[in-house]
Formats: C-alpha cells, sequence, structure tokens
C-alpha cells in the first residue's frame, strides 16, 4: 500500500539549514566582523558600589593618553537624549545608557572613553578618576517591597514599580468548601543567559544625508524606533542593518543603551563608533539577566488530590530599572494553571527595583518559573496526601474530552491530550527502570530521584501582555509584517520583519531549487506558492513592521500562514 500523499510540499519537510553553509566555512558576518573606515572603540567606565552618588569625574588623565578622542559622562548624554522607552508608567524611575548623579547598581555604565582599539580605549577608561559617595542600598526583593527600605529612586517614593491582583472565579468559596489546604513558598533564581557571542554595536552618522546607520548583534522588535525614539530623531533617520548574523540569543540580544550611547558619540565626534562588550560586561552590567522570583502558593484541595483552587504571589526582583522584566509577571496569566483543571485562581504580581542589574527579557518572557511554582505545589499536596504523585497530575490534568477549555483568567487551550503524553514520556524513558536504578542508588547512601513536570508555555506575542499590567497601554492587537517582491523574471524576494539568532529564518521563509535562487515559483499540492528566496531578513531602512523579537515561536506562526 502506497504512503497517502503529503498535503504540503515545504511544511514539516525535513530540509538543509541553508545558513550552515557560511557558518561551517568560516563566512558567517558578526558584528564584531563589521569594520567601518576610521572607527573609534569605546570602554566603559563602571562603579564599583551598589549605590553610590557621583560626586565628580575627572577626565584629565585619560584625555591626555595619547589617541583619546573624547571621554563621555552621563549629564553629557542625558541632556542630548530621551530616556529609555519603558512599558510601565513609572516617569519617576528614568532609565538611560549612563548612570547620572547617581549609580544604581554595581558596574553600572557611568562614562566610557573613545580611542583607536578596544586595548586602548580600556586603558583610558581606567585612568578616569570618580568620586562617589557610597550610599544605602537593597538587594533582596523581600525588603525592597518592605516599607522603611532604602529607595532606589527617591523621587518615586517607593521601590514598587508594580503590586495588581486578579482575581478569577470563586475563590474564596472554594477554599472554603475544600477539606485541605497547604502553603508553600518557591524560589526562582536569578541567572545569566551566556550566548557565544557578546552583544555588539557598530554605529556611524552621515551628516550629509542625516542618516545614522546601525550593525548591530540584535533579537527585539522595534529597535530603530527605540534609537530614534532616544536620540531624538525621526524615524526615517535610522537605518539598521540586518545582514548582521547573531551568535546566540535567547531574549538578550537588546542593546538599546549601547545602540545609543555610540550613536550619540558618532554624531558628536564625526566618525564611525564601535562598542563590542567583553564577557564581564555581558554578565555583570548588559542584558543578560533574567528572572528573580519569589512565589507565595496556597492551594486547597479535596481528600484524592484535586485542586479546586490556588491563590499565588510572584514577586518579581527587577533589578535597578524596569527595562522590559516585569511584563513577564504578565505572561503567565495566559496559562495560570498551566495543564490543570484548577476551577479559581487569585494572582498578585508585584514588582520590585534593587540595587543589582536591571533585567531583560531572558527565555522570551518564559513560562518556567510560574511552572515551577505550580509543579511544586502539586509535589507537595501528593506528599501530604500520601499519593503517587504521577496519580495526582493525572486526577488534576484536564481531559482530552474537556477540549477546548476555558481556565479561569479568560484563556481557552483548543486542544491537547495530556493523559496520553505522560503515558508516553513514561514508556519512552522505561519508568520502572529509573525507578529501580534510583533505589539502588539510594542503597549505596547516595542521593538520587526522578524529576516529573507538566507544564505548559504560551504562545503569541509578549506585547498582548502589557495592557494587563499598564492601564495606560492602549494596545489592542498584535502585528507582523512581511514583504513579498516578485521581480520580471518571477523569482521572489521576502523580507520578514523578524531577525535570525539561529533559529533558520531563511530555511523557514525560503527554498532554493536545483537552478538556485532564479527559480520560478511552484505549487504545491493545495495550490500554495513555492518560494524561491533571494533574501529573508529585514532590507536596511525598510523593516517590515512588526511586534516580535524572531524568536522560536516564529516559525509556528509562519506555517501556520502557510497552510491558510
Amino acid at each position: 500500500m502506497s504512503a497517502p500523499a503529503k498535503p504540503f510540499r515545504f511544511v514539516s519537510s525535513d530540509r538543509r539549514v541553508r545558513e550552515d553553509r557560511r557558518f561551517v566555512v568560516g563566512k558567517g558576518r558578526f558584528a564584531a566582523d563589521i569594520v567601518l573606515p576610521a572607527a573609534r572603540h569605546v570602554a566603559i567606565v563602571t562603579c564599583d558600589h551598589p549605590a553610590a552618588r557621583i560626586l565628580r569625574i575627572d577626565k584629565a588623565a585619560a584625555l591626555a593618553l595619547s589617541g583619546v578622542h573624547y571621554v563621555l559622562d552621563g549629564r553629557e548624554l542625558a541632556s542630548a537624549t530621551s530616556p529609555l522607552l519603558a512599558g510601565l508608567d513609572t516617569p519617576n524611575v528614568p532609565r538611560r545608557p549612563l548612570a547620572v548623579d547617581v549609580a544604581r547598581y554595581f558596574r553600572r555604565m557611568g562614562g566610557g572613553g573613545r580611542r583607536d582599539t578596544r586595548a586602548l580605549a580600556e586603558d583610558a577608561a581606567e585612568l578616569v578618576q570618580v568620586d562617589y559617595e557610597p550610599l544605602p542600598f537593597v538587594l533582596d526583593g523581600e525588603q525592597a517591597y518592605a516599607p522603611g527600605s532604602p529607595l532606589v529612586h527617591e523621587a518615586h517614593g517607593s521601590n514598587v514599580l508594580l503590586d495588581r491582583t486578579f482575581v478569577w472565579g470563586e475563590v474564596e468559596q472554594d477554599f472554603a468548601d475544600s477539606p485541605h489546604r497547604l502553603a508553600v513558598k518557591v524560589k526562582w533564581g536569578r541567572s545569566s543567559t551566556v550566548p557565544i557571542e557578546t552583544f555588539g554595536v557598530v554605529a556611524s552618522w552621515d551628516p550629509w544625508r542625516e542618516i545614522l546607520d546601525v550593525h548591530a548583534s540584535i533579537q527585539m522588535p522595534r529597535f530603530p524606533d527605540q534609537i530614534a525614539l532616544a536620540l531624538k530623531l525621526p524615524g526615517s533617520a535610522v537605518r539598521v542593518h540586518h545582514d548582521v548574523d547573531v551568535g546566540g540569543s535567547y531574549g538578550v540580544k537588546r542593546g538599546i543603551k549601547h545602540a545609543v550611547l555610540v550613536g550619540y558619540l558618532s554624531r558628536r565626534l564625526g566618525f564611525p563608533v564601535r562598542l563590542i562588550e567583553d564577557r564581564l560586561e555581558n554578565m555583570r552590567g548588559g542584558d543578560a539577566q533574567g528572572p528573580e522570583r519569589n512565589f507565595d502558593l496556597e492551594v486547597a484541595f479535596d481528600d484524592l488530590g484535586v485542586i479546586r483552587s490556588m491563590k499565588m504571589r510572584a514577586l518579581d526582583n527587577v533589578g535597578a530599572y524596569a527595562g522590559r522584566s516585569p511584563f513577564q509577571l504578565g505572561k503567565p496569566v495566559s496559562a495560570i494553571v498551566g495543564p490543570y483543571r484548577i476551577k479559581s485562581v487569585q494572582y498578585q504580581a508585584i514588582a520590585v527595583t534593587s540595587n543589582k542589574t536591571t533585567q531583560e527579557a531572558v527565555r522570551a518572557f518564559g513560562q518556567a518559573p510560574t511552572n515551577y511554582a505550580i509543579e511544586r505545589a502539586i509535589e507537595e499536596v501528593a506528599w501530604q496526601r500520601g499519593l503517587d504523585r504521577l496519580e495526582v497530575r493525572r486526577r488534576n490534568l484536564i481531559r482530552a474530552e474537556q477540549f477546548p477549555y476555558l481556565i479561569p483568567s479568560g484563556t481557552t487551550y483548543d486542544s491537547g491530550d495530556y493523559h496520553a503524553v505522560i503515558d508516553k514520556v513514561l514508556a519512552r524513558a522505561d519508568h520502572p527502570a529509573l525507578v529501580a536504578e534510583r533505589d539502588r542508588l539510594r542503597g549505596q547512601g547516595l542521593l538520587a530521584g526522578i524529576g516529573i513536570a507538566a507544564c505548559l508555555e504560551p504562545s503569541g506575542a509578549n506585547s498582548t501582555f502589557e495592557p494587563l499590567l499598564n492601564p495606560k497601554n492602549e494596545t489592542t492587537t498584535y502585528s507582523e509584517g512581511c514583504r513579498i517582491t516578485v521581480d520580471v523574471s518571477g523569482a521572489v524576494t521576502v523580507n520578514i520583519h523578524t531577525t535570525s539568532a539561529g533559529q533558520g529564518h531563511e530555511t523557514l521563509v525560503g527554498n532554493r531549487g536545483r537552478r538556485g535562487a532564479r527559480d520560478r515559483s511552484r505549487s504545491d499540492s493545495r495550490g500554495a506558492a513555492g518560494l524561491a528566496v533571494v533574501a529573508a531578513g529585514p532590507e536596511p531602512g525598510r523593516q517590515p513592521h512588526g511586534d516580535h523579537a524572531g524568536r522560536c515561536r516564529l516559525p509556528c506562526r509562519a506555517e501556520a500562514q502557510k497552510r491558510g
């Protein structure tokens, strides 16, 4: 019997990754490979205190060093630029590329020297003398939330950026009707994403055309727009070149503060300026640090371990500035109960500032911390009732026949068969053998266990969660852009809004036939055109509009569009 015909030519088909060809032969083109004529390097002067007032900056020794062109401080930069864009309504917590009067975390960017090579620029930065007055500081999120804590931003009057409670369903009644309840505290520790390539940016201002050309290792939406806003330029005056390969990201290749810094310097000094982070700059003061969140959970459940209601308090220590991190507290709303049939939920989302490095959008505003908290609660329920933890999960999981399923916060899960997934995982892992090995190791006095988790990851754009946490944000939709051009020979050029950080976007949107890029468009079995793609990334200065940062969820949407 012949195999059934595939409905698509390209969707779900194995194809070699087009981008890999240039990487395996050493022909990748990264930000550090961009060498513009007469470009100068930037090195950063950082603060050695978690909080300190800047009393004096002595630039004389650095400027006396041969080859040093300029030393920039935060006051000068702030006088010529606007604060970096923030999603929350916190006007008294302005974020700028360089510290102005007060440094609010260890290794905060305080100033920098411009010189002919990176090494010489670092020598100059070490000669900049800064006098500090150390200030009281706070590092722990719970302490920052407590009254009387040292204020990170005095003008804001509090360390609290966000404190909002959502209630979905009859939470108090469900707790009152349940025979059992328990409380658990869970801590998700701060981490750093460490891509192979640190962030790098090169900026060059053309005074005759009044255009700022930017080459950067980025993975984020609206990058040109945010640079233009901060530099007080029209959007058409910033031209970002997207033919730069990105050596890994996972959400951390933002670099707005770096791009604004070098963009200003290029306009100010009249030559190209580049900033390539070293590893310590990237990890201590860059955009690489992720969530630091404390959870307080309380669940109400019956004799069989079936959870009826949940109260969750999540406190996020976002660091010295809001950045994008507070919105990570909004993403769990769309899957607040995970894969479980929990009738009602109370969710308190809190974001506080502290004298730590600012968090950013690590792991695509990931659901992982919330999943971890829910799974810990499931484990505690099983332990209290003396039940098998796999069985407790089975009893709480949404059943296949219940889909589509509406969760308390308003999201409709379209489909799923979670019980079948558990059975397949246990069979593939040979669970009885794992248990036997665990018991053998324990018999030798070793600590051994088997980790179990059942999680959901919300998809869609991160920007869709922002109106939940900022009532002044009137965004009502999510947009994405793509430009398709067919030339006179029939060859197709596709430009998508998103930039690639290793996901294979060129492979996703195009397929070269045997005759290469000049192949004509073909039709698959559903009549949709097969693309012979000449280019896949955004064009400089003509980037299609979109809100997506180009992460792992893009291929799912692009293929869905092909299906339609």
